[in-house]
């Protein structure tokens, strides 16, 4: 089936960010793996993948993270599914680390002369151009990025499929780094933090008003 240009436009502005899930509705196996599916072939800078899905379903850990989480509190109630994103930290990001041999020799195969090239053209990004190595925070904040990829992806496939969703930064990430990762053990905190969350379900009421958005002449520069 072809999709038209009026069906893209109309998948996101059914999407909103949905403060109000119904919990008797739960989204399917089926819908939440081709979710799962969309964000795990969603692109990422170099490639390297720097991020894991923790899909947090087990009830007594929502309990836990619930008053550290103020802007998660309505989905933690009523969502289907509650995912958080974490980000590799920068002992994985290093030329050289587990984390990058991993993707590059054993996920990509890349041949030594490729592997030569990444080498010093990822270098020279994080020493100069974007300097990521820059600090601890930089890195993180640079794999933090292609998280808000994967998560922005996982969105419009749910949009796509009928499914609500809301993106997720009210939280404090050391509490909840401390729960999920130090106590529960889901990670291991000296590799990876969290960047951000998402919720996906079934809306338990309508949007209380239509998109709000500048128009397109404040948003496009053009030359």
């Amino acid at each position: 089936m072809t999709t038209t240009k009026q069906h893209i436009l109309d998948v996101h502005n059914f999407r909103y960010a949905c403060k109000q899930f119904d919990p008797t509705k739960e989204v399917s196996k089926e819908d939440f793996d081709t979710i799962l599916e969309v964000g795990r072939l969603s692109p990422t800078s170099f490639g390297l993948e720097a991020y894991k899905i923790l899909v947090l379903q087990d009830k007594e850990l929502r309990c836990k993270i619930y008053p550290h989480a103020w802007g998660a509190q309505k989905s933690l109630e009523g969502a289907s599914h509650i995912v958080v994103f974490l980000a590799n930290k920068q002992a994985d990001l290093r030329w050289g680390s587990d984390h990058m041999e991993h993707i590059l020799r054993d996920i990509k195969q890349l041949p030594d002369d490729v592997y030569g090239f990444y080498q010093g053209a990822y270098t020279n990004f994080g020493e100069n151009d974007f300097k990521t190595y820059e600090s601890e925070r930089a890195t993180f904040d640079w794999a933090c990025k292609q998280t808000y990829i994967v998560m922005a992806n996982m969105l419009t496939a749910a949009a796509e499929l009928g499914i609500d969703t809301c993106p997720i930064e009210g939280f404090v990430p050391a509490e909840l780094n401390r729960i999920l990762g130090d106590e529960a053990g889901l990670f291991d905190t000296n590799h990876y933090g969290i960047s951000v969350m998402a919720s996906f379900g079934y809306r338990a009421e309508e949007p209380h008003r239509g998109k709000a958005r500048r128009p397109m002449d404040e948003v496009v520069l053009w030359k």
